[in-house]
């Protein structure tokens, strides 16, 4: 009975250990569930109240632009000739190159070089200044009476660099404009800003007037306004030569010009080769849509 007695009195006390461990841990779990509770109340009012002053701040800021987040877009040469809004050059166009002269009409040169056009049975495109259209009308109309093409060239050939309105261009392009009408009895449709100055402003103008801007071939720029030497002019255009080019030349020049010397060599050479010289509006009419080309420097 003892020993009976004995283990009974151990269990009791053991159970109630495990009472007094058990009422612990249940105070213990209250205290902490409270203590959460009480904790997240603060936080969630911490967060409406800094809620509320997004909330506040937000009205007083500008919706961010769909692609804010993404990359600025990169408006260089391929952007604008992937878009068709500038040509440089027309690969497809098979064995063609078309001649441009800038700046003219000019009383000496512009006889000279259409004499060697004629000679050689090519066509060129002459991309006119307006105030020299004006002193030169009946030189005007001769190049076109010869089958070759005018474009604009602006009225007073200035660059359009930053901060010149689309207003200020548009005001330039279209007296220009008028004038070529005027004297030619057609209207232009090229044009060629001065200096190859570009940027979405010209664009968005020469488009509201249908214009089509034409650049030149990086590779066939042959700075012959700067009387770089007759051979210089020469190689430039002869070892570049590729289907296609546009070929930036001038026939108008302060100071000595090179430029006729140098056809008599470039005109009978691109022939030899199979070249046909054509004006820029036929070169494109051979230019296939969304053609890119990487430029050679």
């Amino acid at each position: 009975m003892n020993r009976v007695r004995k283990r009974l009195e151990r269990a009791a006390r053991a159970g109630m250990i495990c009472f007094a461990a058990m009422a612990l841990l249940f105070i213990t779990a209250e205290t902490n569930v409270h203590k959460g509770e009480a904790a997240g109340r603060a936080a969630g009012g911490k967060a409406a109240e800094q809620g509320q002053h997004g909330a506040g701040a937000r009205g007083t800021i500008k919706p961010m632009p769909a692609n804010a987040a993404g990359k600025p877009i990169r408006k260089d040469r391929a952007y604008f000739e992937e878009r068709g809004d500038i040509v440089w050059e027309v690969p497809s166009a098979g064995k063609r190159i078309a001649l441009t002269f800038d700046d003219g009409p000019d009383p000496k040169n512009t006889p000279a070089i259409l004499e060697l056009l004629k000679k050689h049975e090519a066509k060129a495109t002459f991309f006119l200044v307006g105030w020299r259209v004006k002193d030169n009308p009946e030189l005007v109309k001769r190049t076109l009476r010869e089958g070759h093409e005018v474009g604009n060239h602006s009225y007073y050939h200035k660059y359009f660099r930053r901060g010149i309105s689309a207003a200020e261009i548009e005001e330039d392009m279209m007296k220009a404009h008028r004038l070529i009408k005027q004297v030619t009895g057609t209207a232009p449709h090229l044009y060629r800003p001065p200096g190859g100055y570009y940027n979405q402003e010209l664009v968005d103008v020469a488009r509201a007037n249908d214009y089509r801007i034409v650049m030149w071939s990086w590779h066939q720029d042959t700075k012959d306004w700067s009387s770089p030497g007759v051979q210089r002019i020469v190689n430039k255009v002869l070892n570049s030569a590729r289907n296609g080019d546009i070929v930036l030349m001038h026939d108008f020049a302060e100071g000595r010009s090179q430029t006729v010397e140098a056809l008599k060599t470039i005109l009978p050479e691109l022939k030899k080769r199979g070249y046909s010289m054509v004006t820029v509006s036929e070169l494109m009419a051979h230019r296939v849509k969304g053609e890119v080309k990487k430029p050679r420097k």
